[in-house]
């Protein structure tokens, strides 16, 4: 009882409402230094990976990276036949004047007429970074818009780069309102019929969503040593309602089950203490273990994953903090209220059956499990081993399609076609395939040299145009100072295609080492779209070792520092995987093959983005440790109090049952929330974390745990002293206490 959680919890129970207020306080303060401060958004060479991020390094280095732009596509309107060239070519001009006259723009291009003659389009480059396009692409849209009113008879539609991530962010933020439309209602529904009561009901959303807004404030910050690559808050959003309920309902569960044990012998901030004493602790290390699991992340030497670690890390701490601080001062306030009402209630009874001439019934709370989880465990208890074996090879099988998994870069071809940018992306790419995906090959060299690897490149042109991956004209550009030369190739297919992917096979391993890359005392390398798509799948396939050991290693010793057991860290360690790897075998069941398209309403890509596996396998591994830390202290906490362990595990699980069940039906409503959305990754992953949870609270902590520790026995808490040292304790006492019993039986024959 002289924990810290202990320690926090008593003098917040002292001074409720200076908790209270000094919460308030710190989440505004929170949140208003990140707005002040403002955020760090990540610019476009934090992006930069693999071979194609040194290309785009030495580009940017001669002025030649790439910029933001966009194309107006001029069209007959649908069901108008033929385009009127005539017309196409007067909207054109009028896109061209209008246009340049925008200061966001830094350049015009002719228009181009479409080989097939239905479409004539105007390239338009802006000014600035190419991150920064999207925040300045409105007055172009605008200009697009005045266009087709002023030429009703046409098609006039804008796409590019800008145009599109606007949309995409426009989507992803009606999703996430939708979602929190479906996952707050639900969520408190299932609160309501946990505590039947509105106010506690009530209290672990205010926590979680309090402990959201201070988060989101507190990562504005974080980015400055972090930048954010635009998903730390979908990830506060996602991480942040599962924890923050999950945590304050361990933590109000056990205070309702000491109150209920109490039966009125002790007062509220006693039972709060209690709770921090057992419950607290658990979600200490709950959060510890999410935060330290979650900063593998940054292991992979990529800014978004950067984002989304310190995203997770950032709201999974708050979330532990108020229920540290604020919780058991919203706890004492609310017990004692309610113990004045139950007192008045009782006095009622009392009155009103004194009256009566009868003597009032009491009723206590149950503490123990229900009929439900006996049920449940009676096989689990009568036969450990079959159950075991059964349960594992069931997560074993769904394990398998994992092996089958495809990655690849979720890129334009994937986004939803719900966003209009997209549908004139369609059009475009139909009328001019040319511009589907391209290659760029760009030389650092001395700037004398600036005519030899000219011709060089010329050469490798000629080459790469027998491909017949390879069209348009290549266009050969040079830095002012002549020591950059980028020869841009357009490739008309898509860039996930196999043929765009042996194009580039192609020219980086025969047609550059034939031309340009036998030039001494030069430097090459290629980007474009088909690169980038390949390089950053392949960049963490190195990275994904290092990462998962990193992984096993925090995983194992933040279980061992909990529980003083290396048994208990190596089944956490196997448990996690099979969990993890079970859901990502359904994920790739689901979203790889088409049955599952019309049910979660997608188009399968045949594949998985490839950012998805590395990050559920990190955040499932975290997420993971939540319940094992709470069922395995009950666990313990039986055992230290000298319960053998065999009925230890038994009273552990039946214990935690019911607090398990309604944290993992918080976290599924709030993930599956994350499945409806139109952004196939963030289905994909609100997707793979539901069956995760669900698969882990009902498969994993209710059959295989307890199996598992059933048949060890006593060795699951080698090389720990503890238990044995609380059981020969308890002994004494034990065998007193039956002295006792007998002394008094004795006497009353």
């Amino acid at each position: 009882m002289t924990n810290l959680p202990v320690r926090m919890a008593r003098r917040s129970a002292e001074r409720p409402w200076r908790a209270i207020v000094g919460w308030l306080l710190f989440v505004a303060l929170c949140l208003g230094s990140g707005i002040a401060i403002g955020g760090n958004p990540a610019a476009s060479e934090d992006f930069r990976i693999g071979e194609a991020g040194r290309a785009e390094a030495i580009a940017a280095e001669g002025g030649l990276q790439q910029r933001p732009l966009e194309r107006v596509l001029i069209q007959a309107a649908p069901g108008s036949g033929p385009l009127d060239r005539a017309a196409a070519d007067a909207a054109a001009r009028d896109t061209v004047q209008r246009m340049r006259k925008l200061p966001e723009v830094l350049s015009v291009a002719e228009p181009v007429p479409a080989a097939d003659g239905s479409a004539v389009r105007v390239d338009v480059t802006m000014k600035g970074a190419e991150l920064d396009g999207k925040k300045n692409v409105d007055p172009l849209l605008a200009q697009t818009a005045a266009v087709q009113a002023a030429h009703p008879g046409l098609w006039v539609q804008e796409v590019g780069s800008p145009s599109i991530g606007k949309g995409v962010d426009k989507l992803r933020g009606d999703d996430l309102a939708r979602t929190e439309v479906i996952a707050l209602p639900v969520t408190l529904i299932t609160l309501l019929f946990v505590f039947s009561s509105v106010i506690m009901a009530i209290v672990p959303l205010l926590l979680a969503l309090t402990s959201i807004i201070a988060a989101v404030g507190l990562s504005m910050l974080a980015s400055h040593l972090f930048p954010d690559a635009g998903v730390g808050t979908n990830i506060i959003l996602l991480i942040g309602l599962a924890v923050g309920v999950d945590y304050t309902l361990f933590y109000l569960k056990r205070e309702r089950e000491e109150r209920a044990r109490a039966g009125g012998r002790l007062s509220s901030g006693a039972l709060v203490e209690l709770a921090a004493a057992t419950s607290g602790r658990a979600v200490v290390v709950s959060g510890l273990a999410v935060a330290v699991s979650s900063a593998t992340l940054y292991l992979a030497d990529d800014v978004i994953f950067s984002s989304i670690a310190t995203g997770a890390i950032v709201v999974t701490l708050v979330a532990v903090v108020s229920s540290l601080t604020v919780l058991p001062a919203l706890l004492a306030t609310l017990g004692e209220r309610s113990e004045r009402r139950k007192a008045r209630n009782e006095a009622r009874k009392k009155a009103r059956a004194a009256a009566r001439g009868r003597t009032p019934k009491v009723r206590r709370p149950k503490t123990g499990g229900n009929r439900i989880t006996d049920a449940v465990l009676r096989p689990t208890r009568k036969h450990p081993l079959a159950t075991l074996a059964t349960a594992t090879l069931a997560l074993l099988a769904l394990a398998l399609p994992l092996l089958n998994l495809n990655l690849t870069e979720m890129s334009r071809e994937t986004h939803s076609r719900a966003i209009p940018a997209m549908q004139t992306y369609d059009r475009l790419t139909a009328s001019y395939p040319e511009l589907k995906s391209t290659h760029q090959v760009v030389v650092r060299a001395d700037a004398e040299r600036t005519d030899e690897v000219a011709a060089e490149l010329r050469r490798l042109a000629d080459r790469a145009r027998t491909d017949a991956a390879v069209t348009g004209t290549p266009v050969l550009r040079t830095s002012p100072d002549g020591r950059i030369s980028l020869l841009e190739l357009s490739v008309p297919h898509f860039i996930s295609s196999d043929t765009a992917v042996a194009s580039l096979k192609s020219l980086r391993e025969t047609h550059i080492p034939a031309t340009v890359g036998r030039l001494p005392g030069t430097e090459t390398a290629v980007t474009g779209d088909v690169a980038r798509s390949q390089d950053y799948p392949a960049h963490q396939k190195r990275k994904l070792p290092l990462i998962i050991a990193a992984l096993l290693l925090v995983t194992f010793a933040m279980t061992v520092w909990a529980f003083r057991s290396v048994v208990l860290g190596l089944i956490g360690i196997a448990l996690n995987l099979l969990s993890a790897a079970a859901s990502l075998g359904v994920l790739v069941l689901v979203f790889q093959y088409e049955w599952a398209e019309g049910i979660l309403d997608f188009d399968s890509t045949g594949s998985i983005g490839s950012r998805v596996p590395l990050f559920l396998f990190v955040i499932l591994f975290g997420l993971s440790m939540d319940y094992q830390v709470f069922v395995i202290s009950r666990i313990r906490e039986a055992a230290l109090n000298g319960v053998p362990t065999r009925q230890a595990v038994i009273d552990g699980i039946r214990s935690s049952a019911g607090v398990v069940t309604s944290a993992a039906v918080v976290m599924v409503t709030v993930f599956a929330s994350f499945a409806a959305l139109h952004l196939i990754e963030m289905k994909q992953i609100g997707f793979s974390l539901a069956v995760a949870v669900l698969l882990d609270a009902f498969v994993i902590r209710i059959l295989i745990l307890p199996s598992l520790m059933l048949l060890l026995g006593e060795a699951n808490w080698w090389p720990s002293r503890g238990v044995r040292r609380a059981r020969r304790s308890a002994a004494p006492i034990a065998n007193a206490n039956a002295d006792t019993d007998a002394r008094r039986a004795v006497n009353v024959r």
